[in-house]
């Protein structure tokens, strides 16, 4: 059986896909030159391009689908159950990831280590700034659920996270042509959204809006920066990315607590209002702390193992895209 020039090849990336994988996996703190890798590999395939292209554009369609789906729960969940709690929702949606995470490691399906103190604080202020922006998402959410200023600024995440990259001196920033393809398409799509005007705007969006926007882009680039200050340890010393992640939402725990207990709605009152007995209220609070775990999990990740701009066109490419097919 004759074997052609493209089977070769193809046998050839899978050897060295196997050995890369053997070699990186005897150390956790190697996961991003296993990742480097297969993207080059990939990359340098010609015929494994429109497989990757296919794949981004999957996991691009699931978040927005995801999203999407969360937005359509809450508006349903917080208006029938009276239920407008941001920064109760939010605490409870870390405490989730953190319980499947640990579940997870109990299950030997994730290496996590112990909780570390250097880490941690390198990891602050994207937690600090990840928990408020996630209380000020919630609000905007339980406060109205038609088109505000806060899908107005969604938008230009990809912007003010190319900014802060410059900002924060990432080793590797935006290319000049990227910063220019992104600016174009967001501001079209801001231009567009706001043409056909805003309605029911609450006058704090004005301040939470803008807010809110520059805490996210600052958290993922943050994110980033700590991810680049690990490549600089040795191997065993590093962390690996649900280290990172581990450790962020640990943080965000600890700020979200200190949120809730000094908020005038104390644990016991929100406890309270809860309709626990109601199974429909157990539904709706279920899908939307396990959907923000998965969609907040997805966008770290990204911005991790890829960069926080990726990160940011992810989280917004559905707010993006959508004032374009409302002109077709």
């Amino acid at each position: 059986m004759e074997v052609t020039a493209t089977q070769t090849e193809w046998m050839v990336w899978r050897l060295k896909m196997n050995y890369d994988f053997m070699t990186t996996t005897k150390c956790s703190g190697r996961w991003r030159t296993r990742y480097a890798s297969a993207v080059r590999c990939l990359s340098s395939h010609h015929a494994l391009k429109p497989l990757v292209a296919s794949l981004i554009l999957l996991v691009v369609v699931i978040y927005a689908l995801g999203d999407k789906l969360r937005n359509f729960v809450a508006s349903i969940f917080i208006p029938q159950y009276r239920y407008p709690y941001p920064v109760a929702l939010s605490f409870a949606q870390v405490l989730v990831s953190l319980l499947f995470l640990n579940l997870l490691h109990a299950l030997d399906l994730v290496h996590l280590r112990s909780y570390s103190r250097s880490l941690g604080e390198r990891l602050l202020p994207s937690a600090i700034c990840s928990s408020i922006q996630a209380v000020l998402t919630m609000w905007a959410k339980a406060t109205s659920s038609s088109s505000n200023l806060f899908i107005l600024m969604v938008p230009l995440l990809p912007l003010v996270t190319v900014a802060f990259s410059f900002a924060l001196k990432l080793a590797s920033p935006p290319a000049s042509h990227i910063t220019a393809v992104t600016f174009i398409i967001s501001g079209t799509s801001v231009i567009i959204t706001a043409s056909k005007g805003l309605l029911s705007i609450v006058p704090l969006e004005y301040i939470y809006g803008p807010l809110a926007l520059i805490l996210h882009s600052l958290s993922l680039t943050w994110l980033a920066k700590v991810s680049e200050m690990e490549r600089h340890h040795p191997p065993d010393s590093q962390a690996s990315v649900f280290d990172i992640y581990y450790t962020q939402l640990v943080n965000q725990s600890w700020v979200l607590g200190l949120l809730w207990f000094l908020h005038p709605e104390r644990p016991w009152h929100v406890l309270s209002q809860a309709n626990w007995r109601n199974l429909l209220f157990h539904g709706y609070l279920l899908a939307i702390l396990l959907l923000g775990m998965v969609l907040s999990f997805l966008v770290s990740v990204v911005a991790l193992c890829v960069s926080p701009l990726a990160a940011a066109l992810l989280h917004s490419a559905r707010y993006i895209v959508q004032p374009f097919f409302q002109l077709l």
